[in-house]
Parts: structure tokens; C-alpha cells; sequence
């Protein structure tokens, strides 16, 4: 046992000083799309629905392990100009000894297809401000790891700039996602590796459909799909959630999700549960995902926390717009 856990500790530090040369440039996405907040995943749902939604996401990934990664969230997008809506993204996000923040501005524009048949589609672009950090305070030797790489002798940074672009179909209760992240290639500097990837494109394809019940619930399947071009790594998330509304609008949902790689389809990533609420103008969810890997016997698991506020709430004049996800009491 003693030796497993110095196997361990050795594979995790080299996990936390090796995304040096992995760094994404992106946004992790976990499960906090599924908070009632889509815009995680594509500036293209920017402006649907309320017409300011604001989202504060706060996520700590295998609990229990010293120096797992953490992730701080902030998430803003409204409407204006009737068929137009901005966003806005802020992250801080820290694994191991490496520190990577961010701030990402985004713009939709939506269009009305067919108004008989409610076919709408909205195209969206974000401009992408991402800093990365090496953080070598922490860098002393020990028992397992007694030699620390002579090359890392100071506080590495380094910034790039980048885009993404994205359209969303949605057909009634049907929609479909693309979103195409950093569409341009990263200019590789020396401060890190000679190995650092330059090809940072990373598409994300999410789809679902809401089923709308008698009594002012719903269901709501989907699937998230992300490939990543640098290794060619891909990975899809299932998901189910369930809504209950009352004749206020408020509402309590439930869901579940199941993340695998798409090589491995038997073997998930992580799965859990996810509940949440719209009380008023105030907003919350809570998600849990269980390890299955290797490391589940060394962690609790990731959990992730989400609040909010659904602000200046008016009923949009274009139905390219609205949030047809709301009921309609009587």
C-alpha cells in the first residue's frame, strides 16, 4: 500500500508540473452548462431568455487531494437591440503549480427562420484574453521527487489571444449547438517547453430536447461532445435533468451525467447527480461527479457550486429570443 501511494504521488506530480506543455488556453467545462446557463458552452445563447443572467460557478475537481485543480467562474450575458445579445466570461483556474485566468467577450445575433414552425438560428463570436502562469513556490524537493528540473529557475507567464465561433439551430423544443474554440494556432515562445503545443482548436457540439409534460414540468436529454485537435482526445457527456414549475415560475430541477472518452465508452470519467432552483430573481445548483479512475480511492470527488441572478426579466417582442424552456400559466 505504501508503495501504491508513492506511485501515486509521483504520477500526480507529474500531472500538476506537466500541464506546462498541455495547457488548453480554454475554459474547463465540467458540468456547469448544465446550471441553466448554456453560454458556458457557446457565445450564441448570449441574449435568449432573461434579458440579464448572471452566474457565479465556483468548482474544486478530486476533493481530498492536496493541489487538485480549482476553478473560479464568472458568467454574464443579456439581451439588447431585440435580436442581439452580449456575454461575458471571467475564470481563474489553478492545477497543481500552474495558474491560468482569462477573460472572454462575446456577441449573438439571432435569427427567425420560420415563425409557423419556430425554427430559429443564432451565430455567435467571442474574443479571448487567456494568461498562463507557472507558479514555482511550491517547487521543493522530496522523498519521491528529490531532483526539481534545473530549468524552471522563475515565475513563468505568458498571454494569448484568441476566438471562437459558433451557431445554434433550434427547431421548437430542439436545439444544436457547434462551437469552434481557439480557431487560431498559438505562437509556441520558449518560456516554457520546446514541446508546447500550438494547436489549441477545440470543438464542442451540444445538443438536447425539452419534453413538455401537463403539469408545468419537464425532461430534458442532451449530449455534450468535445474533440480536442492537439491530441486528437475527444470525450461526450450524457445527460438527463427534469424541471418541475409552479404558477409563479419558479422552479426545482434534478439531473444526472455521465462523462466517458469516446474510446472508452465503458468506462466513464466521472457520473453524478446535479440539482438546482429559480426562486424570484435568485438562482442555485449544486453538482457532484464520483471519480472512476484510478484516483477514487483517494478523493471525494469534484463538486461544483452555482449562483445566480435572473435580472430585468421583460418578455421579448422577437420569439427569436425567447426562452421557450418557461411555460406558459395561465
Amino acid at each position: 500500500m505504501k508503495a501504491l501511494k508513492k506511485q501515486f504521488v509521483y504520477v500526480l506530480f507529474i500531472i500538476m508540473t506537466a500541464q506546462v506543455s498541455g495547457q488548453e488556453f480554454n475554459l474547463p467545462v465540467f458540468s456547469q452548462y448544465l446550471a441553466d446557463n448554456e453560454f458556458v458552452v457557446s457565445p450564441t445563447f448570449a441574449g435568449i431568455g432573461d434579458n440579464f443572467r448572471i452566474r457565479l460557478n465556483a468548482l474544486t475537481q478530486w476533493v481530498g487531494i492536496a493541489n487538485a485543480p480549482d476553478n473560479q467562474a464568472f458568467y454574464a450575458d443579456l439581451r439588447f437591440a431585440r435580436q442581439s445579445g452580449l456575454g461575458l466570461s471571467l475564470f481563474n483556474d489553478r492545477n497543481g503549480n500552474t495558474i491560468q485566468q482569462g477573460i472572454k467577450v462575446s456577441f449573438a445575433h439571432h435569427l427567425t427562420l420560420d415563425y409557423k414552425t419556430k425554427q430559429y438560428l443564432s451565430l455567435g463570436l467571442s474574443g479571448n484574453v487567456n494568461n498562463f502562469r507557472l507558479d514555482i513556490n511550491n517547487f521543493t524537493p522530496t522523498a519521491e521527487m528529490p531532483i526539481i528540473d534545473p530549468f524552471i529557475t522563475d515565475n513563468r507567464s505568458e498571454s494569448n489571444l484568441n476566438f471562437d465561433i459558433g451557431a445554434l439551430y433550434r427547431y421548437n423544443d430542439f436545439f444544436f449547438s457547434a462551437n469552434a474554440n481557439n480557431i487560431l494556432p498559438k505562437d509556441v515562445e520558449e518560456n516554457f517547453s520546446a514541446f508546447e503545443p500550438n494547436l489549441l482548436f477545440n470543438l464542442q457540439l451540444y445538443s438536447g430536447y425539452t419534453i413538455k409534460t401537463k403539469n408545468y414540468s419537464q425532461w430534458e436529454p442532451s449530449v455534450f461532445y468535445q474533440l480536442f485537435a492537439s491530441d486528437g482526445r475527444s470525450s461526450t457527456d450524457v445527460n438527463i435533468k427534469y424541471r418541475k414549475f409552479n404558477r409563479r415560475n419558479d422552479y426545482l430541477w434534478a439531473g444526472a451525467t455521465y462523462r466517458f472518452l469516446n474510446d472508452q465508452a465503458g468506462k466513464p470519467l466521472g457520473i453524478g447527480p446535479m440539482v438546482g432552483g429559480k426562486k424570484s430573481i435568485f438562482y442555485f445548483a449544486y453538482s457532484y461527479q464520483i471519480t472512476t479512475n484510478e484516483l477514487v480511492q483517494f478523493n471525494s470527488g469534484t463538486h461544483s457550486i452555482t449562483i445566480g441572478l435572473d435580472l430585468l426579466q421583460g418578455i421579448s417582442d422577437c420569439p427569436c429570443t425567447a426562452n421557450n424552456k418557461v411555460p406558459k400559466i395561465r
